[in-house]
């Protein structure tokens, strides 16, 4: 019976041979490890064939609408191959994705939709840190003032250049409200002093302006009380000549005056304008020198411990706005 093997030893010598026992093993192993270096080439081959015939590949080759993995960032072409945490170029980036940008809301519509509005903050809360440069002098056509002055204040020290921006920021939030697009002559911080009266006159007049309002408060003495509206005088001096605004102004005033009254509970002023609350002025630059129309607002008496209660409530000021801007829409037929 011949041997059975279970093990890879080699088999044993043909009795009567010389051949040395390990030689025919030898050259079967040989001829296996040829055999299969020649198929690894192939099967190689057959691979890559493979993948091209698939459509597999870097993401540059991939078709568009293949599915990506999910991302949190967009990446562009150029950035594919960097490596995760780096830039393009090789750096570390600060942040693995950057998120979008987000949308800006669009403008309200309403019934001033298109319309143009100037809001006048009264002086400047700076002015009273710069009086060599807000009294040099300008001209508004029937004669030279100054270019600014400090407004006034409360007893206390609340300055009437705190409350003219307060009630113009709440004023220009009402008309944005309505569609309007709201322009200011200046924003809080961002002059040390002024504007002066000829510039404020003119960013109303570059704007082309549906309607201007210059929002202010006095400083006569106590006892004194209520609001009042100055409108232009017709004037034509020098670059001054209001001509064309003195009759849309007076109406814009007059629908200011009664939505005022009405929003606030204020009186108009009990010491000028005869009760009407409206008065004629030919001595103020930003009046003489507009050409759209406009209006100034003193929305009450500083000095008076009565009125200074209500100008220096933020919901009263909050009426006041609401109340000029309710008359600004009346006038432009919203």
């Amino acid at each position: 019976m011949a041997d059975v093997r279970y093990d890879d030893s080699p088999p044993p010598p043909e009795s009567g041979s010389s051949a040395n026992p390990d030689r025919h093993w030898f050259t079967r192993r040989s001829t296996l490890v040829v055999g299969i270096a020649a198929l690894a080439p192939a099967c190689l081959a057959g691979w890559v064939l493979t993948q091209a015939l698939s459509g597999a590949g870097p993401d540059e080759d991939r078709p568009r609408s293949a599915p990506q993995p999910a991302s949190h960032s967009t990446v562009s072409p150029g950035q594919r191959d960097a490596k995760p945490g780096s830039t393009p170029g090789g750096s570390p980036s600060t942040e693995a994705s950057t998120p979008a940008a987000a949308p800006v809301p669009a403008p309200a519509k309403g019934p001033l939709t298109g319309r143009t509005v100037v809001v006048d903050p009264g002086h400047n809360t700076g002015n009273f840190k710069h009086t060599d440069e807000i009294d040099q002098q300008v001209d508004i056509g029937t004669n030279r003032k100054e270019c600014d002055t400090t407004g006034t204040t409360t007893n206390s020290g609340y300055m009437e250049a705190e409350f003219t921006m307060d009630v113009s920021k709440r004023l220009r939030t009402a008309l944005e409200a309505q569609g309007a697009k709201v322009v200011l002559t200046h924003e809080t911080g961002a002059r040390a002093w002024g504007p002066c009266i000829t510039e404020r006159a003119r960013i109303g007049n570059d704007a082309n302006a549906d309607a201007v309002v210059s929002v202010h408060a006095d400083g006569v003495s106590a006892g004194n009380r209520g609001f009042h509206v100055i409108l232009p005088a017709k004037v034509k001096s020098g670059a001054a000549d209001t001509a064309k605004i003195v009759e849309p102004s007076r109406e814009l005033g007059e629908r200011i005056a009664g939505n005022f009254a009405r929003t606030t509970g204020s009186a108009p002023a009990n010491y000028l304008g005869g009760g009407t609350g409206l008065v004629v002025r030919d001595d103020l630059g930003g009046l003489n020198l507009s050409t759209r129309p406009k209006v100034f607002i003193e929305c009450g008496n500083m000095r008076d411990a009565k009125d200074a209660a209500q100008l220096t409530s933020p919901e009263w000021r909050q009426k006041a706005a609401q109340g000029i801007a309710d008359g600004i829409v009346g006038f432009l037929g919203g």
